[in-house]
């Protein structure tokens, strides 16, 4: 067993136990932990995930799905829930999702990311906390990595709001939709069906 598994097993057993303390880790030892390991990096530990329901995880999907077929012509990439970036030298988050625009070159095959992407999309959870921490927290850090847009979708309140970075380091917002079909702004072409995926939740719920 190397050092990596045998800090995440510690850390998975003192959770377990609800013991108050937690493993300390690096960065790279977060980048390398299992996908058993979850959660994201907070000032040198993990910080537990959102847990997610089957309209949060429905929205994800449709989203990788239609960015995907965008994409699909032009170039470029679109990332799940598994990749993980260094925004801040004590932060690493695993956004719902993540696009890079045709032409970006660099990206590592394997562990951390580094290089901000064009576009990273966090799907909210019902929780409080969850809310908080993509409404708050997440915007101050992908502005300090320097991700152009910021999307922001919201299965409850059935919203969809895109924030593009300012020049003074803040998120402003670009677009806030609801219903029918939103073309987005800073990406060409690209036109997204609310009613289509709000159905989809409707259908799930019947």
């Amino acid at each position: 067993m190397n050092r990596t598994e045998g800090r995440g097993r510690a850390y998975t057993r003192r959770m377990s136990q609800n013991a108050p303390a937690a493993v300390a880790l690096t960065m790279e030892e977060w980048a390398s932990l299992s996908e058993e390991e979850s959660g994201e990096f907070v000032a040198g530990f993990l910080e537990e995930e959102e847990v997610p329901d089957l309209a949060h995880e429905l929205v994800v999907v449709w989203l990788t799905a239609t960015l995907r077929a965008w994409l699909a012509a032009r170039g470029g990439f679109v990332f799940g829930s598994e990749a993980k970036f260094a925004v801040m030298p004590s932060r690493g988050r695993k956004p719902d999702a993540s696009v890079y625009f045709p032409g970006r070159t660099g990206l590592p095959r394997h562990g951390v990311v580094r290089i901000p992407p064009d576009v990273m999309i966090e799907v909210l959870s019902e929780g409080p906390r969850d809310a908080r921490r993509d409404r708050i927290d997440k915007p101050d850090e992908y502005a300090a990595f320097g991700v152009p847009w910021y999307w922001l979708f919201d299965p409850v309140g059935r919203t969809f709001e895109a924030f593009e970075l300012g020049a003074d380091g803040r998120y402003v917002r670009a677009l806030a939709a609801a219903v029918g079909k939103v073309n987005v702004p800073g990406c060409e072409g690209l036109v997204l069906d609310l009613d289509a995926v709000w159905s989809e939740i409707d259908r799930l719920e019947e």
